[in-house]
């Protein structure tokens, strides 16, 4: 079963269903299960992620801005409209180099 708060069959702007915040990152889920789901993350310039753990395979997508997504030591800049996988069990940190949404899609392998 997936739990979302949105309807099926309605029609959402993606960027627009999560904020960006001077005081934390935000966090928003668009649907999760046991399999996975997909998140939004909204960052202002200069905030960051520190170094954790995927628990799942993921596929990150930047829909507006620039951010740095750092996989064990090795960063890699990523612009609106560009994307990258990373697999389940790899570290891994984020940085905003302007404000920045990143859709953040999770599979469990």
């Amino acid at each position: 079963m997936i739990n979302t708060e949105f309807k099926f069959g309605e029609v959402h702007g993606l960027a627009d269903q999560v904020e960006i915040a001077a005081d934390r990152v935000q966090f928003r889920n668009i649907f999760a299960n046991d399999n996975g789901g997909v998140a939004l993350i909204g960052f202002k310039n200069g905030q960051k992620l520190d170094t954790h753990v995927a628990p799942a395979e993921l596929l990150v997508t930047v829909l507006e801005g620039e951010i740095v997504f750092t996989i064990v030591d090795k960063p890699h800049t990523l612009k609106a409209g560009e994307f990258l996988l990373v697999g389940a069990g790899v570290e891994h940190n984020v940085y905003a180099n302007s404000d920045s949404k990143v859709m953040l899609v999770k599979v469990k392998p």
